[in-house]
């Protein structure tokens, strides 16, 4: 079980574009069998305004300080939804970790050569889906195929809208960070990864694993999240 002054910190998950919040359940499982609270948000993925306000729903129904822990494009919604002074902590697992001003399409706008380009169709209606024949390899590669075709075919269409929208204030700049690198994601490189998590002064861990580490090796992701409501407990005694 959690120790005391963990168990008063509430987890708040957040998932990414193409995806809902029900690829969080080993994590949830493993973090309330050890006494943590925790909660996932349902984003729309439609606008990143959408993103933060339901991501706010959750933390201001809690009567603990909050960790928000943020996948891939989630690490967008924690970073400007995190302003909020419930949040105490922010935990980005292979996540976008954006400034002030940034979004995920100015993040992505200047891939290093070499880096693996996500399999993203054109945009239909204003969304965003990735081609299902390539999800597995760019998303889910340590997944059991079986698995891994019904995320590509359950995907959530991601709203061009939230692609584009940007930070007006990085949480990271005034709240203590985590940062868990998946070595293997061809989502997002694990280069910018370190780059991003360093700039946030951010606590790193490195894990083998996809793009959907949070899936594939959630010991992993809970430790990084433990590790973070552990420090946050220790500095609120």
């Amino acid at each position: 079980m959690a120790g005391t002054g963990e168990s008063q910190v509430s987890i708040v998950l957040v998932h990414g574009g193409f995806v809902d919040g029900s690829g969080w359940e080993r994590v949830y499982a493993m973090l309330k069998s050890e006494g943590y609270a925790v909660s996932i948000v349902q984003n729309p993925t439609s606008t990143l305004a959408d993103d933060v306000a339901a991501t706010k729903w959750i933390v201001d129904s809690q009567t603990n300080p909050v960790i928000l822990v943020g996948h891939s494009y989630g690490g967008v919604v924690i970073t400007q939804a995190g302003n909020d002074p419930r949040v105490v902590g922010l935990v980005y697992i292979t996540a976008f970790a954006p400034d002030r001003g940034e979004s995920v399409a100015s993040l992505i706008q200047n891939p290093a050569p070499g880096a693996p380009v996500p399999p993203i169709l054109p945009p239909r209606d204003g969304y965003l889906l990735l081609d299902k024949a390539k999800f597995a390899a760019s998303f889910a590669a340590d997944l059991p195929q079986e698995q891994a075709d019904f995320m590509a075919n359950s995907q959530i269409p991601w709203g061009v809208a939230a692609l584009e929208g940007a930070v007006t204030e990085a949480a990271w700049r005034s709240k203590p960070s985590w940062y868990l690198v998946a070595t293997q994601d061809k989502m997002i490189p694990p280069e910018a990864q370190r780059a991003m998590s360093k700039r946030a002064g951010a606590v790193v861990t490195e894990a083998t694993g996809s793009h959907a580490i949070y899936v594939s090796n959630p010991q992993a992701v809970v430790a990084v999240i433990k590790s973070a409501a552990k420090s946050v407990a220790a500095a609120g005694r």
